[in-house]
């Protein structure tokens, strides 16, 4: 029987925090590909991009495997990662955008790996990679996410834009946040405890000077009411937190990819997003499994929706499609399966074309969650309409 009562937790990162400098890194790095693919008549299918990123004390590595436009130098990317890093917002002696000595060691995609995901023939693009993803939305919040990533992300956010803005000058760009949810009858009521980790840029302000900085963004952040006197608050608990970023803690890209989706909320199939092209359906995938199954909670079809999509590399179907409605489902989750395959193209070509893909719409996602974010004019978040609700209800009729 599942429980109604209970707490779960969620954490977020910042943008400044070593992992997430080195998602923007490299997803700056798949958006100026398909940014100068479009503005120079270069097919931006044909883009592909697997970018890896280190970053340490004033040292950046960019690494991985790519093909698209002549026209994207060593210098075009070099001078890429240090916006980047600029407007993360470090100017700090141990990680600077100005004097960061920055390497890139790009160099072409594997031919084998091509062959198995290009158009050839009668054959269809075929998936870069063999794996599983998952998406899920859960009516918790008007975005359709569990409500304690999506609160960890917006504490962070918040306090990046106050900091941004000039309103907060003491803090810096590295933060962890950390929230427990406390469930009622299977909904979120209130916060138990809260974690924040900041980095300040004064060595003399003590944790509860921070603390009194912070709280009313965090009070703010939240639903009214959900913090109360016995909310738990842990701010910066070491005492300190002024060496931050990358000279504090090496960054790798892919390291938080619970962050990036659910909060543990839900499984994630392993692969990480940032620094690839949706051929990699580690991305691409993920992306439609999130945007079908938002659809599916949006069009009152379950209260909760968990859907799995599997890929063989080189091979464009997705080997299996499975639904999971936790319990909460309106109909048959067998045919709700057959369904989403007949609403909308699976394979990388499919999704590729169905959310447009093929955009510079990527830096933008490697902080604050893939997923929950309101999709933008450009094509930016796309996964996040709910443009199939009237085919699915249809379906259902």
């Amino acid at each position: 029987m599942a429980r109604s009562s209970y707490l779960f937790t969620s954490e977020s990162v910042s943008e400044g925090h070593p992992d997430k400098v080195c998602d923007r890194i490299s997803d700056e790095v798949v958006d100026a590909f398909f940014r100068t693919a479009n503005e120079q008549g270069f097919d931006p299918s044909q883009v592909r991009v697997a970018c890896e990123t280190l970053a340490t004390t004033n040292r950046v590595v960019i690494a991985g495997e790519t093909r698209g436009p002549s026209l994207i130098t060593k210098d075009l990317l070099v001078h890429l990662a240090r916006l980047a890093i600029r407007d993360i917002g470090y100017e700090q002696d141990g990680f600077h955008w100005e004097t960061a000595d920055i390497e890139v060691l790009l160099h072409a995609q594997s031919a084998d790996i091509a062959q198995g995901v290009d158009i050839a023939g009668n054959k269809d693009e075929g998936a870069g990679d063999q794996g599983i993803m998952f998406g899920y939305a859960v009516r918790e919040t008007p975005e359709l996410m569990p409500a304690p990533i999506f609160y960890a992300h917006k504490i962070l956010k918040v306090l990046a834009d106050a900091r941004h803005s000039g309103a907060e000058k003491a803090l810096g760009p590295d933060a962890k946040s950390q929230v427990t949810v406390r469930y009622e009858n299977g909904k979120p009521v209130g916060v138990t405890q809260i974690v924040l980790s900041t980095q300040h840029l004064d060595a003399a302000l003590s944790s509860q000077d921070v603390r009194a900085i912070v709280e009313p963004y965090i009070v703010k952040a939240l639903p009214e009411g959900w913090v109360c006197p016995e909310t738990v608050w842990h701010v910066n608990p070491t005492g300190k937190f002024v060496i931050g970023g990358p000279d504090g803690d090496c960054g790798l890209t892919g390291r938080k990819i619970i962050v990036d989706t659910y909060g543990g909320a839900a499984p994630h199939g392993g692969g990480a997003f940032s620094g690839k092209d949706p051929t990699k359906v580690d991305r691409s995938a993920a992306y439609a499994a999130r945007y079908l199954a938002k659809n599916v909670v949006a069009a009152g079809l379950a209260d909760r929706a968990t859907i799995q999509l599997a890929y063989a590399i080189g091979v464009s179907d997705p080997l299996a499609v499975y639904v999971d409605l936790h319990g909460t489902g309106q109909v048959e989750e067998a045919k709700l399966e057959t369904v989403l395959r007949e609403v909308m193209n699976l394979r990388p070509r499919g999704i590729r074309e169905h959310l447009n893909l093929t955009q510079p719409i990527y830096a933008r996602t490697a902080a604050y969650g893939h997923f929950g974010r309101a999709p933008e004019a450009d094509g930016g978040f796309s996964w996040e309409k709910t443009d199939l609700v009237a085919a699915l209800k249809s379906a259902f009729a």
